[in-house]
């Protein structure tokens, strides 16, 4: 572990006599990673390890899904983990031996580091059994933009393994190893994907009064796009509106009859959102008319916003400060606009989603834990889960269920 701070719990210690197995099995996710709903193979894997430690096994949950249930003790209180097990379509760059053995699938965002700590969890909770009451845990399919969260709650998720509350974890970069992030109320924002299709009149280059150019009315309409988060949202607020497309034209001379933008639009809170949405399509349509052409606003709504719930943030918090320290649990650290599909089990049960410190900076392009100052942040085709985490994460989840359910 890189950090040697007499602060540490002693169970991380402890727990770490277990690291070098549980790398390996971290490594092998690494290695053979399976996209949305493909993880037949990590599925099976995570199914059989939780058998193989006496946990009641359900398969085939939001289509690849996983859930272990594991009792002790006559407690009725019940507690939900969940790890995501998907990889990104993105082909890796690394070069050590755990690389992905298939171009174009790679854990790019950690998630065979969540699914390898809450396995540990499951199997170090199923020997040791120091707690009254109910763990599900949860492995998910699909975070990465397919909404497997929402598949399993509509594949009957809360009601086929009642729970009380439900938490998450996700690796961060930039973080030091030992440190983690808590927040009491937004996490992460709502993601929502906008298309607005600017029907024109085309032209001889040459003569433009002839025609009515949707190039020129798409770039009036991305300018002022930024008015709405300028201008109408609150200061106090967060909101985000990026175009990151723009399709117009085939030839120099010719002024198009159509163009086409595309983009997202983020935010912390539902209210933000609808403005955001309301926003978009009477600007557009306003400079439209102005340029005397025609839109039509696609607004495809995404993840909501990642809200943890305040009683649940402080416990997490009280968590992390007995494993860690208190100096190393981050309640200032500032949210993401980045978008987590865990936002969906928040929607319907108290929670809270934390991030836990994978140590290194956003593009240094090295390994995190191997070199000072290394690691990428997620997405890179470089990055690659820190290994050291391994324990601390286990730590975490084991003492939160140890305390969520502590015994009479």
């Amino acid at each position: 572990m890189s950090r040697a701070d007499s602060s540490l719990h002693p169970l991380v210690e402890a727990l770490g006599e277990r690291h070098a197995r549980w790398t390996s099995i971290r490594r092998d996710l690494h290695a053979h990673p399976e996209l949305a709903y493909e993880e037949t193979r990590t599925a099976a894997i995570v199914a059989r390890t939780l058998r193989a430690s006496g946990i009641e096994v359900h398969e085939g949950i939001g289509r690849t899904g996983v859930v272990g249930v594991l009792r002790a003790g006559h407690g009725k209180a019940a507690i939900g983990l969940r790890a995501d097990m998907d990889a990104l379509p993105m082909t890796e760059q690394n070069t050590f031996a755990h690389r992905s053995a298939h171009t174009g699938r790679m854990h790019g965002c950690g998630h065979d580091g969540h699914t390898a700590m809450l396995l540990a969890a499951a199997e170090y909770l199923a020997a040791t059994r120091c707690f009254d009451g109910t763990v599900n845990f949860i492995f998910q399919p699909a975070e990465e933009g397919r909404g497997g969260a929402a598949a399993m709650i509509s594949d009957g998720l809360f009601e086929r393994f009642p729970m009380q509350s439900v938490f998450g974890l996700h690796n961060w970069p930039g973080l030091p190893v030992g440190e983690m992030a808590v927040h009491d109320g937004p996490a992460m924002a709502s993601s929502d994907e906008i298309e607005i299709v600017i029907e024109g009149r085309g032209a001889h280059a040459a003569m433009p009064h002839l025609g009515a150019d949707p190039v020129l009315a798409g770039a009036a309409i991305v300018q002022a796009l930024q008015s709405i988060v300028s201008r109408n949202v609150s200061p106090v607020d967060c909101g985000v509106v990026s175009i990151t497309q723009f399709h117009a034209g085939e030839a120099y001379n010719v002024i198009p009859q159509s163009a086409t933008l595309r983009g997202t639009a983020r935010a912390f809170s539902p209210e933000v959102r609808d403005q955001l949405e309301a926003g978009i399509r009477r600007v557009a349509e306003g400079v439209a008319a102005a340029h005397g052409v025609t839109v039509a606003v696609s607004y495809r709504r995404g993840y909501p916003p990642t809200v943890n719930t305040s009683a649940e943030a402080a416990f997490c918090a009280s968590v992390g400060r007995e494993l860690l320290g208190d100096a190393s649990v981050r309640t200032d650290y500032p949210p993401s606009m980045g978008a987590e599909d865990f936002a969906y089990m928040l929607e319907c049960k108290p929670g809270c989603y934390i991030w836990l410190g994978n140590g290194g900076g956003p593009d240094t392009g090295s390994r995190p834990g191997h070199e000072e100052g290394g690691g990428c942040m997620l997405h890179n085709p470089r990055y690659d889960f820190n290994d050291a985490v391994i324990p601390l994460g286990v730590a975490y989840w084991t003492r939160l269920v140890e305390r969520f359910l502590q015994a009479e």
